[in-house]
């Protein structure tokens, strides 16, 4: 039984024997469980908005000439024997790529009849894994594409592509699919990152990188990054430091039932969820790092089209190491108790403008305050973040929002923690002008070059609950802090415009067929 402070009863749970066991195991504490349990209960405050970021407020827009600095900016920092790492969430199953054809297989029609399957079977040969597709194709069913289009069996191509005899391509990572075809053969989203790491985020001549995976693919990446490796250290002349992490068990969340209680499984386990993608923050932690570029797995494009991404992603991390420069420089400064009004008034200009971090009634404060709330503001982790115009739907996007501390901030809000019955900010959230295409460039290091601690970072209170179910039974699941949005919540924020060209999510197999994934290459057709 757990008790509020007030000595009430909160909760009341018989933990039995392989409860405890299996919590151990995980790394989670009762008190861990009793706080998700209260917490599924009492829901998430939402935000308080002052009003979407924009061009006019809270998003730079650089000229040809501030990016051309930025960029100088970044290759001098490189050459400054740094730690530079790309961190790539890669742990998601492409399945939902592929839900389309999924319904497909299992219709009760044969001949595709939607304009997704259409455009699918008619762009086949466009696909860069087609030639693989191909090759499973004839030792399957004895018969290459063309053969079975032309007998109308469409539905045995569809198989060979997702079943576990195929590609398999319904199970496995996205990260490990065919996505870009070149004259050397095909390539991998994998891939695609090593070669940006190569081009934007070496130094010394190294280039580290790290994904994030899911415990049933590490084998399978760990096989794909020792058969490539060579070929793109030859190639770019690079030497890639490749690294793996999985979700740790311990940023699980316990499941409830309906009713706010402990949702048991048939066998009378209890449920632990992964807890999102703000989990990551723990991967993050982990690692040793000057600075961090941040950018999932899927959105990748061809050589041909790197140039617009390498440019600002230099342009992001320019900004940021000249940022940081002027923060390091201001927070020895403030170490001084006899630092002069005048040059507070200057830093704090400077976190308002900069930083566009302020409160209302700072000329209240007297030196010594001022001082300890910019030494508050500047000590923490920082981060860069690119923002794309808005052209669709709105998804996550870039807001200034109210603190706990009464200050306002920039943020990255995904839909949930914007109350829409609030017509106010619902205008704010479909008017908004941006949105986030999670392209951060991130400094976790202090003005003594320790690596800040970031769970210490976190803003509890920016989780959310969602509706799922598990063996056809309903569940409530509680979603961690998100990596970009809550879990970096007291970070220092940037944010820059960037061109909608640095943005090539996959969200469904056909999406491979738009023209931001197609290659100039003549590669041979499948016959």
């Amino acid at each position: 039984m757990w008790k509020n402070e007030d000595n009430s009863t909160q909760n009341t749970m018989v933990l039995q024997e392989n409860d405890l066991k299996l919590m151990a195991e995980r790394g989670v504490s009762e008190a861990q469980v009793a706080r998700q349990l209260e917490q599924i209960k009492e829901g998430f405050p939402f935000l308080k908005l002052q009003g979407a970021a924009s061009a006019e407020k809270g998003i730079v827009v650089l000229n040809d000439e501030q990016r051309a600095r930025y960029r100088e900016a970044w290759q001098q920092y490189k050459n400054g024997h740094r730690r530079i790492l790309k961190f790539v969430p890669a742990s998601g199953a492409a399945s939902r790529m592929f839900k389309d054809m999924f319904a497909f297989v299992d219709a009760d029609y044969d001949a595709p009849q939607t304009a997704f399957e259409k455009e699918f079977f008619e762009h086949i040969r466009d696909f860069a894994f087609r030639e693989a597709l191909c090759k499973k194709c004839r030792e399957n069913e004895g018969k290459n594409i063309r053969t079975l289009l032309a007998e109308g069996n469409y539905k045995a191509i569809a198989r060979n592509m997702l079943a576990a005899n195929g590609l398999n391509y319904g199970k496995l990572p996205k990260g490990l699919l065919l996505f870009h075809q070149y004259d050397d053969g095909p390539r991998t989203p994998m891939e695609e990152h090593l070669v940006e790491a190569a081009l934007y985020a070496t130094s010394n001549g190294e280039a580290h990188l790290h994904f994030t995976v899911s415990h049933e693919h590490l084998a399978l990446f760990e096989s794909m990054v020792s058969a490539k490796i060579a070929k793109y250290e030859e190639q770019f002349g690079v030497k890639f430091d490749v690294t793996f992490s999985e979700q740790k068990p311990s940023t699980d969340t316990i499941a409830a039932s309906p009713d706010g209680t402990p949702f048991r499984q048939d066998d009378g386990s209890l449920l632990f969820r992964p807890g999102g993608h703000g989990a990551l923050i723990e991967n993050l932690n982990d690692i040793e790092a000057d600075v961090v570029f941040i950018k999932n797995i899927d959105n990748v494009v061809p050589d041909r089209l790197k140039d617009a991404t390498v440019e600002y992603k230099e342009v992001l991390a320019g900004l940021l190491v000249t940022l940081q420069a002027q923060v390091f420089d201001y927070l020895r400064l403030l170490e001084n108790d006899d630092i002069d009004h005048e040059k507070l008034w200057e830093i704090s200009r400077f976190v308002e403008k900069e930083l566009c971090c302020y409160r209302e009634g700072i000329n209240k404060l007297n030196d010594n305050e001022l001082r300890k709330y910019l030494q508050e503001k500047l000590h923490r982790p920082m981060r860069v973040c690119g923002m794309v115009r808005n052209v669709g739907e709105p998804g996550g996007g870039p807001f200034l929002t109210y603190n706990p501390d009464g200050t306002v901030s920039l943020q990255i809000l995904e839909s949930t923690q914007i109350d829409k019955s609030n017509e106010e900010y619902l205008r704010m959230f479909t008017e908004g002008t941006h949105f986030n295409p999670v392209d951060l460039v991130c400094a976790t290091r202090d003005v003594q070059g320790k690596s800040f601690n970031l769970p210490d970072f976190i803003d509890p209170k920016t989780g959310f609950i969602s509706k799922k179910s598990s063996n056809g039974r309903d569940l409530l699941a509680l979603e961690l802090p998100g990596l970009w949005n809550g879990a970096m919540s007291n970070w220092t924020t940037v944010f820059v415009e960037v061109p909608l060209s640095t943005f090539n999510p996959v969200k469904t197999v056909n999406d491979l067929l738009r023209e931001e994934h197609q290659s100039d290459c003549n590669a041979h057709h499948c016959h």
